[in-house]
């Protein structure tokens, strides 16, 4: 076919849609071939002949940058124009992904840029993995964060995201020996971001440390001076965030910390080059990697300073951007929501009074006002131990100013809500003083966020619960107008549509393609439930992807699985209360009894990923013992393959956008009250994988829409969680009442487990279970979780059943898509209201 432009097309007289639609893909083929030729040659100094894969993918992305530019400049001049209010989410974490395949299917392009690469000799799936996951968060933190920048653009909210420009993400997980082994995870190494964009001309100064002098002004009126400080420098990168569709384009913002001056000339010309750079290498220590080690003193300083930093540059940005469009501060509450993502960012309350008292001279009780006015909190927690605090030394040594700041807010807090609610009450103010009492008072950063701010909303309904009946009991009977709720979602585009292609395509050719910004019309998926050939299409699918992901384990653990058997999904954060060890439990049962011939089952394989804090003995305890269980267990022949065990490492977006739609159960465990809602859990649902899990967090409200029959429900209750706590659970009882259970430990107590270097993490996972009061009742929930884990077995082997259940799953799941939630927040909390960008 002959090349033309799309200026030709449309000069032409043709009339039948269908061949003009072929003109114009055939013209957008054209035009992004010859940018990724431009780029190679232009941008990246490469021929064709001797470009590696990576520059291919740096010119590919550079080629679709071009085409996202363009919207991105007009998204933002469209909401200056309009003067309209703008969210600004604070969160210290971004699991993006890979923005290449998104930003391809967001925009529509991905077959357009599949062609053109195919055109050039290269395929568009080995392009796509040479891009490195940025490195900019840990968990559950930041794929919802991430999600949610997703649906605001996709929505059409008008949004801007801030966070920090890591150079190192939390590390690069390697399993060495069965055992964690932390590496730099240095996402950067490869050279040019090709998203990323820099505005030096927006640049903050930040200031740290030094000491307040008092002043007077004319009027007589005391002025707080912060002098003698360590200054840095933010300078921003900005990242467009493309909505599905691409008709509005937003940001994120990512601080970069950098020293004032680059070093000393002095000390450099007497051949003090250590200390002529000093100054620079602290300064940009800030930014170097995500949740520096605070398990030392200089360690949670530099956390203390790395967040004030991030709010301190977001904030001033914040009010530059309003300043520029406004000559008073009179529409500042109207054109501005500030969103907490936790309260790492908490600060800022503290940061944004300070900017208005002491730098725009307005009245305390009126910037007071502005801040509750503009400041959300969403808390993700409820462990109390998690709520994070700062030593009252340490916080006023780096921000003095600010000390003094949060010291009159507690002041007026107590003096007014609190002596008005508990009149005379020096124990309940005690209670609630945002500043602990005692020898090591601490500032509570939860208790700031509370106070501060105009709406404090947990992430599932249950969590939500807890939070007014437990955790900020006093607080809510203060402010019960404040607390709210809204259950997190997830974006179907990455979910589902990228992640699950020909699922994908199954429901499209089912129920059409609206699904992706409506996930409530998957429930048209139940007409299908029932129909054999549909069920026979959709397990297809999820034994292609099984295929896959059996790839994967056998390229990065050397074990061979059978995609004919159950794969048992457990992806998360490694943590206690998300009970690993009591999956891990079952399994070291089913191979017990498997090695003395009590049972039959259908084979299964366990899958594992995940990351454990640097400074967790205990979690990555139980790390070490799940790969030494398996290797015992892989290696055995006496099980004839019955089960297998694989902990795949380093587990990053990227590898949860392959397991999750190969899952056939997912494993959502925690103890009942202990986990806040979840998201992974919405994921594998949306992909048609049966949960397994306790009545904890968003899995009550997942049960509420797929129904009792498509669920598998196990374990205490949250209210019977705190029954034994209060009566005085102790796991030994345990130990003696359950026979098998006893064996099982003793048996993991034992020196069967013993690795060849002598260490027996199994046995030492055992024994801390028994000798430390086992704090997350995996005892408690070990006989149920046994039982529900052989009926899911025999469940399996019925597949018209298997496959109705799996296919519910995924047909109900619609009102976990973070564009409900995303709503939600922006009518009841923001009070946004989406702009059209138009052509």
């Amino acid at each position: 076919m002959t090349k033309v432009s799309k200026e030709q097309v449309k000069a032409m007289d043709i009339k039948d849609e269908n061949i003009k639609e072929v003109f114009f893909i055939d013209a957008e083929v054209d035009e992004l071939k010859n940018s990724i030729k431009w780029h190679l040659n232009c941008t990246l100094a490469r021929d064709p002949s001797s470009a590696t894969k990576n520059d291919w993918w740096l010119a590919s992305c550079y080629a679709l940058r071009d085409k996202i530019l363009d919207r991105f400049i007009k998204t933002q001049a469209v909401h200056h124009k309009a003067n309209t209010k703008r969210l600004y989410y604070l969160s210290l974490e971004y699991l993006t992904g890979q923005l290449f395949t998104n930003n391809l299917h967001n925009t529509g392009t991905f077959e357009k840029m599949s062609a053109a690469l195919k055109e050039l000799g290269q395929d568009i799936e080995e392009i796509s993995k040479e891009g490195p996951d940025p490195g900019l968060g840990n968990g559950g933190l930041g794929r919802l964060a991430a999600c949610f920048l997703d649906s605001l653009a996709t929505l059409n909210y008008p949004a801007i995201g801030y966070g920090i420009h890591y150079e190192f993400g939390l590390f690069k997980q390697e399993i060495i020996n069965g055992q964690q082994v932390e590496r730099p995870d240095s996402w950067m190494s490869s050279g040019a971001n090709p998203w990323q964009i820099a505005r030096p001309e927006n640049a903050q100064r930040v200031k740290l440390y030094g000491r307040i002098e008092s002043h007077f002004n004319e009027k007589g009126d005391w002025t707080p001076l912060w002098v003698d400080t360590r200054d840095i420098i933010g300078i921003p990168w900005d990242i467009p965030v493309v909505g599905y569709g691409a008709e509005t384009i937003n940001f994120l913002r990512l601080w970069e910390s950098k020293a004032t001056k680059d070093f000393n000339f002095d000390e450099f010309n007497r051949g003090d080059y250590i200390d002529a750079v000093h100054d620079k290498a602290v300064g940009e220590t800030i930014s170097k990697v995500l949740y520096p080690n605070d398990s030392t003193e200089q360690g949670k300083e530099l956390r203390l300073v790395q967040q004030y930093f991030f709010v301190s540059c977001s904030i001033k940005d914040i009010l530059r951007r309003y300043k520029n469009a406004h000559s008073g501060w009179k529409n500042f509450t109207g054109t501005t929501a500030i969103q907490l993502n936790d309260t790492h960012p908490a600060v800022a309350v503290l940061e944004l009074m300070r900017l208005l008292v002491d730098e725009e001279s307005i009245s305390w009780d009126k910037a007071w006002q502005m801040c509750q006015s503009v400041f959300g909190y969403t808390n993700h927690t409820l462990l109390p131990e998690a709520l994070e605090t700062w030593s009252v030394g340490l916080f006023k040594n780096v921000l003095p100013r600010h000390y003094q700041i949060v010291c009159e807010i507690n002041k007026r807090f107590l003096d007014g809500d609190v002596q008005k609610t508990w009149p005379n009450d020096d124990q309940k103010k005690r209670d609630l003083s945002i500043i602990s009492s005692g020898d090591n008072p601490v500032i509570r950063m939860a208790y700031l966020s509370v106070v501060a701010c105009h709406s404090v909303n947990g992430v599932a309904a249950m969590h939500s619960d807890l939070l007014k009946s437990q955790l900020f009991k006093d607080f809510y009977q203060m402010y019960p107008d404040k607390f709210n709720n809204k259950t997190n979602g997830i974006t179907p585009r990455r979910w589902l549509k990228l992640c699950n292609p020909e699922l994908s395509a199954l429901i499209d050719s089912k129920i059409g393609q609206n699904w992706t910004t409506n996930l409530d019309k998957l429930q048209l998926l139940e007409l299908f439930a029932d129909d054999t050939e549909f069920q026979n299409e959709f397990l297809k699918i999820k034994h292609n992807n099984k295929v896959k992901l059996a790839k994967i384990i056998q390229e990065k653990c050397g074990i061979t699985v059978s995609p004919k058997a159950i794969f048992d999904v457990q992806i998360k954060r490694l943590h206690e209360y998300k009970r690993q060890h009591l999956n891990l439990l079952h399994i070291i049962t089913l191979y017990h009894r498997l090695l003395h011939n009590q049972i039959d089952i259908h084979p299964t394989v366990f899958i594992f990923a995940a990351k454990a804090a640097p400074g967790y003995r205990i979690a990555k305890t139980i790390i070490h013992a799940i790969n030494v269980v398996g290797k015992f267990i892989n290696n055995c022949t006496a099980i004839n393959d019955k089960i297998k065990v694989a902990f795949i490492p380093n587990y990053c977006v990227s590898l949860a956008e392959k397991i999750i739609p190969a899952a056939d159960v997912s494993e959502q465990i925690s103890t009942a009250g202990k986990e806040a809602s979840g998201t992974g859990n919405m994921k594998l649902a949306l992909n048609g994988a049966c949960t397994l899990g306790t009545l904890d967090g968003a899995n009550v409200e997942i049960k509420e829409e797929v129904g009792d029959e498509n669920i598998f429900i196990f374990g205490k209750t949250e209210a019977e969680i705190a029954s034994l706590q209060h009566q005085g659970y102790n796991p030994w009882d345990y130990y003696h009442s359950n026979g098998e259970l006893r064996a099982i430990l003793d048996w993991m107590r034992s020196d069967f487990f013993r690795t060849e270097d002598g260490s027996n993490p199994v046995k030492e996972l055992a024994e801390n279970l028994l000798t430390h009061g086992d704090p997350f009742f995996v005892f408690a929930d070990y006989e149920d979780y046994c039982k529900t884990q052989k009926l899911i077995n025999e469940t399996y082997t019925h597949r018209k059943i298997w496959a109705k259940m799996a296919i519910y799953n995924t047909a109900k799941v619609g009102k976990f898509s973070s564009d409900r939630t995303i709503r939600e927040y922006a009518d009841e909390i923001w009070k946004l209201s989406p702009l059209k960008i138009g052509k």
